[in-house]
């Protein structure tokens, strides 16, 4: 079975010049760098004692800063690598200034540059986030004796159940985790029935809050420039969420005066046709980018800029969540409710269960369905004891994490 999966990845690389074009002209890749996901490097690696995390996209990146900013202050580590697979990833990343963690593109999984990716940097421990399940690296981790963490792992039921057809194939992969740490109990659950032997549950990571500096002051730049506004913010959004966040503004207009709907669309190279199609329903849209002062006559106020929006969910008293509205799954809610926001979303939340259980029971988040439910569901107010509840929450298990990540850590450096 492996056999015929690395004759897919093959396949598939004859026909990525292609689709690496394509994904270029479109903004999608990184124009420079996207020869890193061929295994050819950009960075050095600088010495030994190199740890390595891997996570997709932009929620799995954000999810390992607070862990990030931890091990910079660990002497015993000379590097910390991250790789990601999204250009949106890596945007997110540069705003950090970290002092010995590097970004590359993860590799495409056929064994020949997983074999070249892991003969270069040779981690002492590889860490990889969320749902990323790659058989070719799995592979040669295991080959080269290098300890495979899944860290915040989590399985949906439609995941689990196509890697259980391929029975065989898949517990071939899971055995090479060293050790899971599941998000939820129905992840756990998953991971014991595809062959994984060590299984640890210490909570869901995406729960701890990642402290970023000069956030008051941002904070206190954008109460000043909305503060004739009464706004509400629609986050994370996918194609056909911002025309219904859209719909919900003129709904919300006839009653609420001064009003101004904040979209952050969840690929902001969107942000043109975006724009184009609510100027549609004669709303009047300006762009972040734009550094507008005049918000008078503004409707919709959208965000095409990477990495701000934490400082929006800040000044937000009500957060709609997209990816909710379609089929997505859901985008994660915990770092508006750390703010005390008011969570709206749609149906569709599969990825993020347990999160919204627990925001339910807190009586903090709302599901609608149409804009007018989601007008009607929006409120001027923050509820900050509720965030803090959430934040408390999320330091207890970001200290786990930091004890059972110690403990691997420095069983691996003892070897060296």
């Amino acid at each position: 079975m492996f056999f015929f999966y690395q004759i897919l990845i093959t396949t598939l690389l004859i026909i990525s010049p292609i689709i690496l074009i394509l994904r270029i002209i479109k903004n999608k890749e990184d124009k420079k760098r996207f020869t890193e996901k061929l295994s050819i490097p950009s960075q050095k690696k600088k010495s030994e004692n190199l740890i390595w995390f891997h996570g997709a996209s932009v929620g799995e990146l954000i999810s390992i800063i607070p862990l990030i900013k931890y091990y910079e202050k660990n002497k015993s580590i000379n590097q910390i690598l991250i790789t990601t697979s999204t250009l949106s990833s890596y945007e997110v990343f540069r705003k950090f200034k970290f002092k010995k963690t590097i970004h590359q593109y993860y590799p495409l999984d056929l064994s020949i540059f997983t074999n070249r990716f892991l003969n270069y940097w040779k981690p002492k421990l590889a860490i990889f986030i969320d749902s990323e399940i790659w058989p070719s690296m799995f592979k040669n981790l295991d080959n080269k004796k290098i300890p495979l963490i899944l860290l915040n792992a989590r399985l949906t039921k439609k995941t689990f159940r196509r890697w259980f057809k391929l029975k065989y194939f898949s517990f071939s992969i899971f055995k090479r985790i060293t050790v899971a740490f599941p998000q939820n109990i129905e992840t756990k659950n998953y991971l014991k029935k595809l062959n994984i032997k060590k299984i640890k549950s210490i909570g869901n990571l995406k729960f701890a809050e990642n402290p970023e500096e000069n956030l008051n002051k941002n904070d206190n730049n954008l109460k000043l420039k909305f503060k004739n506004k009464k706004i509400w913010i629609a986050s994370s959004t996918h194609k056909n969420e911002e025309l219904f966040c859209a719909k919900t503004h003129i709904e919300l207009k006839r009653k609420v005066k001064n009003l101004l709907t904040i979209i952050i669309p969840r690929h902001v190279h969107r942000t043109k046709n975006i724009a184009s199609e609510i100027k549609n329903l004669n709303l009047k849209v300006t762009l972040h980018s734009s550094n507008s002062k005049n918000l008078n006559k503004v409707d919709i106020y959208i965000v095409d800029t990477f990495g701000e929006t934490k400082k929006f969910h800040r000044i937000g008293n009500s957060v709609f969540l997209g990816g909710s509205i379609i089929r997505r799954g859901g985008q994660n809610p915990l770092e508006a409710a750390r703010f005390g926001a008011k969570i709206l979303h749609g149906p569709n939340i599969d990825n993020f269960k347990d999160v919204y259980k627990l925001l339910k029971k807190f009586k903090v988040s709302k599901k609608i369905n149409t804009p007018k439910q989601l007008a009607s569901a929006i409120i001027f107010k923050k509820n900050k004891t509720i965030g803090i509840k959430i934040k408390n929450i999320g330091e207890k298990i970001l200290k786990k994490t930091i004890n059972e990540l110690d403990k691997l850590i420095n069983n691996e450096f003892k070897k060296t």
